[in-house]
């Protein structure tokens, strides 16, 4: 079981290159809706054919835990999400998170599906982004993860056709994903209409959940969003 911890001996000059903080309405997952204090890490080792934070591979400065625990001290709400890139590239990602919730914040994690998470502390809810065929990435899943997912966790598959419709539903199946945890629908966004996806998940009665990148149905592709 990953651990949970309450570490407030932890050193907060343990530092981590930020690509940015910001606060915007969080578009994704079962929180979608809600206004959320945004850590983007720097740095990614996956390269998807779709991905809309390419600025991120490299830009950044670094940052202190202290530093960024004062930061988002600036915002009035409790709901952090830690993303990237892929924020489990770096190595005090993981204390970063321990940090966070030992501060009360209610706190998700985007993450790839490539990289471990098992050790990752129980209290964060692990958004993993299982890669499909068109993602160019299919082969860097680690599905060994899907064993330590649990009812707090969500399932990603990013959809840019049918054919990573009927991929998505094999592995839904494959592992019963709907037993694991909540699983989520996305459709590649200006590849695939929300309403064709739609249509495909009410006509085969999937137990997932449709997911429509909110933020971007609200402001488009603007980073920062």
């Amino acid at each position: 079981m990953a651990p949970s911890q309450n570490n407030t001996d932890l050193p907060l000059d343990l530092t981590l290159k930020i690509n940015e903080i910001f606060f915007s309405i969080q578009g994704e997952t079962s929180r979608a809706g809600l206004p959320t204090i945004f850590i983007r890490l720097t740095g990614c080792p996956l390269r998807c054919v779709y991905c809309d934070t390419e600025y991120a591979f490299h830009e950044g400065e670094q940052m202190t835990l202290a530093e960024i625990l004062e930061k988002i001290s600036a915002y009035k709400v409790k709901h952090v999400t830690v993303t990237g890139g892929e924020p489990l590239a770096q190595k005090n990602c993981r204390p970063l998170l321990t940090m966070l919730c030992d501060q009360n914040y209610d706190v998700s994690l985007e993450t790839s599906g490539a990289l471990d998470i098992q050790d990752i502390d129980n209290r964060i809810a692990r958004i993993v982004d299982l890669k499909t065929p068109a993602s160019g990435e299919v082969d860097k899943n680690l599905y060994d993860n899907i064993q330590y997912l649990t009812a707090n966790d969500q399932v990603k598959f990013v959809i840019c056709d049918r054919e990573d419709y009927e991929w998505s539903k094999d592995k839904l199946n494959e592992y019963q994903l709907n037993d694991r945890c909540e699983v989520l629908f996305s459709g590649s966004y200006g590849e695939i209409q929300a309403s064709q996806l739609a249509d495909w998940i009410l006509n085969d009665q999937l137990p997932v959940r449709l997911q429509i990148q909110l933020h971007k149905y609200l402001w488009g592709d603007v980073p920062g969003k």
